[in-house]
């Protein structure tokens, strides 16, 4: 297992187990006896139905005995990869002719002159062998001899590359990253071409033994970050590891937050991007998803994709953005206040229409506003759920039905119709699925403070939330950076999308010099 750059080890997977002592425990060694061996790798994998073990024999006279063992349901399905053939294939030239070698030139040869291959393993103990079996690897035990050879066969179907689900995307790349993490790790190595980029990994969790691996470019990630990253990550210990998203429970520093101290992408542009600002990746084997850490309040507002158009259009995105989290957030309440307590702010003509579309409510403005949240919600869900040749068109139906329904029923008004619908569009409109999720959690106690203390309730409601902003942080970097403290230099360009021959000019990379010198000093 590989060491952390402080030389303080990760996690220990299932391939290290250890006694109460913390010392590593002994295992069951391989036995000299084939049919010992055999017994306990068919006692390990009782009712294992799609276990395959293949006795053969090799040598002068066939005097020699062996056996493969295997799950089909993991390996190719050739029956002769798995023989003699095969221990001929590693080793064509050096152990001669099925026919004439013998047990002591395959111990000779594997412990004396080493592995022929990297695929090729060889073990001491009966665990070993099962987690290699779990591997999809195929294990050889041979008569005579107290260990094993173990070479990788894995050959499961896989989902092939394809165009991002929830990311995408007009112009930049339309490649996604896929649920084997080598494969992943592979297209972020050919994009990003570094002897800085390093990646550790370990294995977690005792039954699913989920293989995590995180990356980052020396050099450029902060070393108190990821010394901060590694012993929270390595608290993970045994748990059950089955998505990435379960490693934000250990990295984020408040669990009981609304907003998202992570981001997750499926990008791999994205990720090449977070590496080069000195951001640490996290990946799961099984998982499509990439964890990107630590996160900061202005990145959830963009996207690698405003960088491949003009500044100006990106800037007004930006912007677009920007507004429709206030809309997202506080256009509900915001409304229950104005109806409710300051009537006089809005104009007479205005007023009147409003007052004229409620005629007949019985409701008060917050309870209409919760029925129709209801209904968007349950609309919202049903819609990402149902399968999706009948998840749109029920969506755009449905909010039709239930909202002319409402209206002629007089459940609710028709503006408040709009108001909900408008807030429904401005969460779709954040590039972060996450950060919509905390606005849609924020934004029923903001209409029950605007419904109990009018505009005061508002304001206290937004000083609260900007007060838990202040104090939040992501691996002990202040969640509002280049808010506040107010850095220039990283506000432009998460702002103002400056173009690429400005932003990185002599007079920028000055001003950038000159303002974070001034941070320090304060």
């Amino acid at each position: 297992m590989k060491k952390s750059p402080n030389n303080k080890d990760l996690p220990p997977g299932p391939d290290q187990p250890t006694g109460e002592s913390g010392q590593p425990s002994a295992e069951p060694p391989i036995n000299l006896s084939l049919d010992e061996n055999r017994e306990a790798i068919e006692a390990v994998f009782a009712h294992c139905t799609d276990l395959k073990i293949m006795a053969w024999t090799y040598g002068p006279d066939l005097a020699y005995s062996a056996f493969s063992v295997y799950f089909d349901t993991l390996t190719k399905s050739t029956p002769k990869y798995y023989a003699k053939d095969t221990l001929q294939n590693l080793v064509p030239h050096e152990l001669g002719p099925a026919s004439e070698t013998t047990v002591q030139d395959v111990i000779r040869f594997f412990e004396q002159q080493g592995l022929a291959s990297p695929s090729v393993e060889l073990l001491t103990d009966i665990p070993s062998a099962v987690a290699a079996i779990l591997d999809g690897k195929v294990v050889m035990f041979f008569e005579g001899w107290n260990k094993a050879l173990a070479y990788s066969a894995f050959d499961v179907e896989q989902r092939q590359a394809s165009e991002p689900i929830t990311e995408p995307t007009v112009q930049g790349p339309h490649v996604s990253f896929i649920e084997s993490l080598e494969r992943n790790i592979g297209v972020i190595r050919s994009l990003l071409k570094s002897p800085k980029l390093k990646f550790e990994r370990f294995i977690s969790g005792e039954h699913v033994q989920r293989t995590i691996s995180y990356g980052y470019l020396e050099g450029v990630v902060k070393p108190e970050i990821l010394s901060e990253f590694e012993n929270r990550i390595r608290q993970i210990g045994k748990e059950e590891i089955v998505e990435v998203s379960y490693l934000e429970e250990w990295i984020g520093e408040s669990l009981y937050s609304p907003f998202p101290q992570v981001r997750y992408t499926e990008r791999p542009d994205t990720v090449i991007a977070a590496l080069l600002e000195g951001k640490i990746i996290a990946m799961v084997n099984g998982s499509p998803s990439v964890l990107i850490c630590p996160g900061s309040f202005i990145e959830f507002f963009t996207n690698s994709e405003d960088y491949y158009y003009r500044s100006i259009f990106s800037t007004l995105i930006r912007i677009l953005r920007m507004a429709a989290f206030v809309i997202a957030l506080m256009l509900p309440s915001t409304y229950i206040a104005l109806s409710t307590f300051h009537s006089e702010l809005i104009p007479t003509v205005l007023l009147l229409a409003i007052l004229n579309t409620r005629e007949g409510i019985p409701f008060p403005a917050l309870v209409e506003a919760l029925i129709m949240e209801f209904f968007f919600e349950l609309l919202r869900e049903a819609g990402i759920r149902l399968p999706r040749p009948i998840g749109s068109a029920v969506s755009i139906v449905g909010a039709l039905v239930i909202g002319q329904a409402a209206i002629q029923s007089q459940i609710a008004s028709p503006v408040m119709v709009i108001v909900v619908a408008l807030t429904g569009i401005a969460s779709f409109a954040l590039p972060h699925y996450n950060m919509a999720i905390a606005l849609r959690i924020l934004r029923f106690p903001l209409m029950f403070l605007a419904a109990t203390f009018g505009g005061l309730g508002i304001m206290v409601g937004i000083i609260l939330i900007y007060l838990h902003l202040a104090t939040l942080r992501s691996l002990g970097v202040p969640y509002l950076t280049s808010l506040a403290p107010l850095d220039i230099g990283r506000l432009r360009d998460a702002v103002v999308v400056l173009p690429r021959l400005l932003l990185h000019s002599p007079r920028n990379r000055h001003l950038n010099r000159k303002t974070s010198g001034r941070k320090n000093t304060s």
